[in-house]
């Protein structure tokens, strides 16, 4: 789903929102066997633009876990967009130092994939509340917590 720009924070009986953040769109996917993979909504893989998402998912999501969210950089109490920009062009060392300078956040807002279960047919309601079993379980916090 992609973002929709609405006149009233108000919803629909039946409707979930997540707001926008100032960020790149992105799945994340921890494979068995330790392989990370972060791509962007066209398909792009950011995974060596952002080396510290890759570690962070590997210590804390089990393996065979999908999400969808956003990635963001926050410099001096807001978010950077110039910076995540920044970041999606470096590799290797570069992608290491500016990790180091502008450290990127995965915000996740909807579990796709869970052990072996595909759960892109279950309804959000039900995905929403396995995400939010999914952070409870591992001790993982949401942005604000």
């Amino acid at each position: 789903m992609l973002t929709v720009p609405v006149d009233s924070p108000t919803l629909p009986a039946g409707w979930a929102a997540e707001p926008k953040w100032d960020g790149y769109r992105a799945q994340l996917a921890v494979h068995r066997g330790g392989r990370v993979l972060l791509r962007s909504r066209q398909g792009t893989d950011m995974t060596g633009s952002f080396p510290e998402i890759r570690s962070a998912a590997l210590a804390q999501l089990p393996a065979d876990t999908g999400l969808d969210g956003e990635l963001v950089v926050w410099e001096a109490g807001r978010l950077a967009f110039e910076r995540l920009q920044q970041r999606l062009a470096r590799r290797g060392r570069g992608a290491s130092e500016a990790a180091g300078k502008w450290p990127a956040h995965y915000v996740a807002f909807d579990l796709l994939h869970q052990g072996e279960s595909d759960l892109t047919g279950w309804p959000y309601r039900q995905r929403r509340a396995a995400l939010e079993a999914l952070f409870a379980e591992r001790g993982l916090a949401g942005p604000g917590r």
